[in-house]
């Protein structure tokens, strides 16, 4: 005997608990499984616990900076971690309540706290119960990627989970991994007081972003104090008296790295492995992905799959879009696909990154004739008077039709800014209509359309 409701929602990251409430308002029995933490990796591991720990960093860079803006401080600043922490857990724990109370309150729905695994095409057992549903929904997320490097099972290491359970600030952090999440953690422990060393296996960091980003974000990090270990090769690691070491091969500079803690950033996989889904009939790709078409259903005509383990995005803000796409076209045969929306993004480094578009490597793959825009943050008037100058802004537009195709935003206040640019080239203007628009003086996006006056051929 199962229970039978018209939608079944497996998961509560970014896309299930609205869709959730979304569907229940529209008159539709609903129940909602979560075998954890209301709200997903953003709300408990990711965004929201990295950028209040982010926030007290930032706080602890800028009282030692204080005297070059006239501000003298008594003594050096201290770091109480205990206090970071409790701060954090604090602004997690009203938000993942915020979450479960949403779904507690469903109308005619019903939450089930447990695993749910696939029986059939559109069956599912959660605590030994079978819960059927015409339409099942995958909002599962995923989880730290733990790599294949020898020494790993003989040494303690930490991922962006278990960092969220530190209360003390690491003598030597040895972060493997030069990408997005490696990078906010490497220079949040540094202003923390750590020493941080960042071992990566490409030749430069974030080496997705245009080559002159990477350069940029080397250069701040390394003036912090930030020891950088590029083109890494045969990581290995291995237990020490006072702590551990991890072999690089590196071209450059000592061949092992010491330190105190190791934190693993090279990326993240779904959680895909134990829903039986073949059960169901869901394929999935070779990295453990569900295929979805462009409206996010599977394989099986009753499923759908939304957020991180659909590998369309990997982003709260697209997880949120998967939810706007399925609602919408479900509820009103809107016909939206996810391969409609434009790729932007932030990395949350000091100063940050905010990207839109097309990078330089996506212009040419495609072969277009492109112009770039390119301003130093130093020529920026919000930049000097804020006394953070780091950085620049670029953009790209079309040769012939004047479009603009994508920005990288590298300074104070990009990954605002950068929000200026979206419409624009999801509109596809033409740069020349961008720039007639009046802004607000002094800010960062008063200069975009400035950018845009000092065009040359990329090469």
């Amino acid at each position: 005997m199962s229970t039978t409701f018209d939608a079944l929602i497996i998961g509560t990251g970014q896309a299930g608990p609205f869709l959730a409430v979304r569907l229940s308002a529209a008159g539709m029995k609903v129940a909602v499984v979560e075998e954890n933490k209301f709200g997903g990796t953003c709300v408990n591991d990711g965004c929201t616990p990295t950028k209040a720990m982010i926030a007290s960093a930032h706080v602890a860079h800028m009282a030692r900076r204080a005297s070059e803006y006239g501000v003298l401080l008594e003594g050096t600043p201290r770091i109480d971690m205990q206090g970071v922490k409790a701060r954090k857990d604090e602004i997690v724990r009203s938000s993942s309540e915020s979450v479960e109370r949403s779904v507690e309150g469903l109308r005619d729905g019903r939450l089930y706290r447990g695993h749910a695994r696939f029986t059939g095409p559109d069956t599912v057992q959660v605590n030994g119960e079978a819960l059927c549903a015409e339409k099942i929904f995958l909002d599962v997320g995923g989880r730290p990627r733990i790599p294949p490097m020898p020494g790993l099972d003989t040494v303690p290491y930490l991922t962006n989970v278990t960092m969220m359970d530190l209360d003390f600030v690491p003598e030597h952090l040895l972060v493997v991994g030069g990408s997005y999440l490696g990078l906010e953690f490497a220079q949040m422990m540094r202003r923390f007081g750590s020493r941080v060393t960042v071992v990566e296996m490409q030749p430069r960091l974030v080496a997705r972003e245009d080559e002159d980003v990477s350069l940029a974000i080397q250069e701040f990090l390394r003036d912090e104090g930030i020891s950088l270990r590029l083109d890494a090769q045969c990581l290995s690691a291995r237990q020490e008296a006072n702590g551990l070491s991890v072999e690089l091969g590196c071209k450059d500079g000592p061949p092992r790295e010491y330190g105190t803690h190791l934190l693993l950033g090279v990326g993240r996989v779904p959680n895909t492995d134990d829903l039986g889904l073949d059960a169901a009939g869901i394929h999935v790709d070779k990295h453990g992905y569900i295929e979805v078409d462009e409206s996010l259903r599977t394989s099986n005509p009753h499923v759908w799959a939304l957020g991180d383990c659909n590998g369309k995005g990997a982003f709260t803000h697209t997880a949120y879009n998967d939810y706007e796409i399925v609602a919408d076209n479900l509820l009103a045969n809107a016909g939206r696909k996810y391969t409609d929306r434009v790729p932007v993004y932030a990395l949350y480094t000091d100063p940050p990154l905010g990207r839109v578009g097309m990078s330089e490597a996506d212009i040419r793959k495609h072969g277009i004739s492109a112009l770039v825009g390119k301003r130093p943050m130093t020529r920026v008037a919000r930049a000097v008077e804020k006394g953070e100058t780091r950085g620049f802004l670029k953009i790209h537009v079309e040769r012939d039709s004047k479009r603009i195709l994508g920005a990288a935003l590298l300074g104070t206040g990009a990954d605002e800014a950068v929000h200026s640019l979206i419409d624009a080239v999801y509109g596809q203007i033409p740069y020349t209509g961008f720039q007639r628009h009046v802004r607000i003086h002094p800010n960062v996006s008063e200069l975009l359309p400035t950018v845009l006056e000092e065009l040359t051929p990329l090469t």
